[in-house]
């Protein structure tokens, strides 16, 4: 009867055994219902219910479609083993002696600030040298040194040529002409006319102006010495003439700029390229005025390279009505990219060795555990992760050198174990 008992006894115990482990296994195979992100080796969800989240395939329990791999959270909690380091588990007496602080991986947005020494020229599109068209000697020089200022219309000096004086003439016989050479006859009359044309438009060429040619058409006499006037208002940034001397037509008299508006030149590095483009604001700064800036735009990112300093020229263009801005001057230059959303973590999460970039996940356990990242844009408190990390892990942002000390002495222990 005994044996009996004990033969049943037996039979119940190793039923029970297969029943519970047939629920164990079926129960390893149900999803994990968390909410929020997605846990340390969570690789797979549900793509209607996303709070559902399992580390094996299976079904939702919810509305039973089958779960869909997370690859991204797959590859940042699988990974590739980084050699030469282990995982470190620190208790909260540690944590604390170390000062150890870990920060959430966000997606932030990207602000990348460029700086750059400018110097301010001339903008040469408003720049005017000024010549004549005819030779001579000049007899009075009206403009003043340079850096004086003029207006359009200002004289500038006053010229004795041969040549303008004998167009002068042309012009007053072709006027007396018209006068005493009036016909019945229409052709005739209109000969006359385009003769009296043809001269006043020579003078014009020659520099006179249209008040200067009728003064010259109502006293009918030829003026021995003519004044010429600027053509443009500005500043004189070079006088390469002086009183008495002789000129020809292309001798450079003066040299006039318009400083109301100014450029100003930056050396931008091949590396920061990628964040500057045509049209992008500019702020410019002064050592002299510190406390004011100037806004600008760039209008040209100069398509050569510098061979010696390996740099390219960014023209900046900015007004310049107060005329704070003078040529010469060196200036700050400050650039801002807007480079969008992109996944980051602080600076100091990142080891750099030179050949690899590690950062230490702190997992659901407490534990550091060591990953390989690849690095994007550096800001100046912050790195792009490109890959190796997902949104919202913990990484650890303090201490990292003596973690990074201890998971080498761990990962060379266990090495010698071997």
């Amino acid at each position: 009867m005994k044996k009996v008992m004990i033969v049943a006894a037996v039979v119940v115990a190793v039923s029970g055994g297969l029943a519970l482990g047939y629920l164990v296994g079926r129960a390893g195979h149900q999803p994990a219902a968390e909410t929020g992100t997605f846990s340390h080796g969570a690789l797979y969800h549900c793509p209607m219910h996303p709070q559902i989240v399992s580390d094996k395939p299976g079904h939702c329990p919810i509305c039973q479609m089958t779960l869909v791999k997370n690859v991204d959270a797959q590859k940042a909690a699988e990974g590739t083993p980084v050699q030469g380091l282990a995982a470190v588990a620190l208790s909260d007496r540690q944590r604390q002696l170390l000062g150890a602080r870990t920060v959430r991986v966000t997606v932030t947005p990207f602000l990348k600030t460029l700086r750059a020494v400018g110097l301010v020229t001339v903008d040469e599109r408003r720049m005017q040298h000024v010549h004549t068209k005819i030779q001579g000697w000049i007899e009075h020089l009206h403009a003043g040194a340079v850096g004086d200022t003029v207006r359009r219309g200002d004289p500038l000096l006053t010229i004795y040529s041969p040549e303008l004086l004998a167009t002068q003439r042309e012009f007053l016989v072709a006027l007396d002409n018209r006068t005493r050479g009036v016909s019945s006859m229409p052709e005739v009359n209109a000969d006359a006319e385009h003769l009296v044309e043809a001269a006043r438009k020579r003078l014009l060429l020659q520099d006179m102006t249209e008040a200067q040619i009728d003064e010259l058409a109502s006293t009918r006499e030829a003026r021995k010495i003519v004044t010429l006037y600027s053509p443009v208002s500005g500043t004189i940034t070079a006088r390469n003439v002086s009183h008495g001397e002789r000129i020809e037509s292309a001798t450079s008299l003066l040299d006039i700029a318009d400083l109301s508006r100014v450029w100003v030149l930056a050396d931008i590095y091949e590396s920061e390229l990628p964040f500057v483009h045509d049209g992008q604001k500019a702020t410019i700064t002064l050592s002299y005025l510190p406390g004011r800036s100037y806004s600008g735009r760039v209008s040209l990112v100069s398509p050569l390279v510098d061979e010696t300093t390996r740099t390219v020229k960014v023209r900046i263009e900015l007004d310049n009505g107060e005329l704070a801005l003078r040529p010469g001057m060196f200036a700050n230059v400050e650039l801002v990219a807007d480079l969008g959303n992109r996944l980051a973590v602080p600076k100091d999460a990142v080891m750099r060795s030179g050949t690899r970039n590690v950062v230490f996940v702190r997992p659901a356990d407490g534990s550091f555990e060591p990953r390989e990242v690849e690095l994007g844009v550096e800001l100046a408190d912050a790195w792009e992760i490109r890959k190796g990390l997902v949104e919202g892990e913990d990484v650890l942002a303090a201490a990292n050198f003596f973690v990074d000390s201890e998971s080498k002495l761990r990962a060379a222990l266990a090495g010698a174990k071997r």
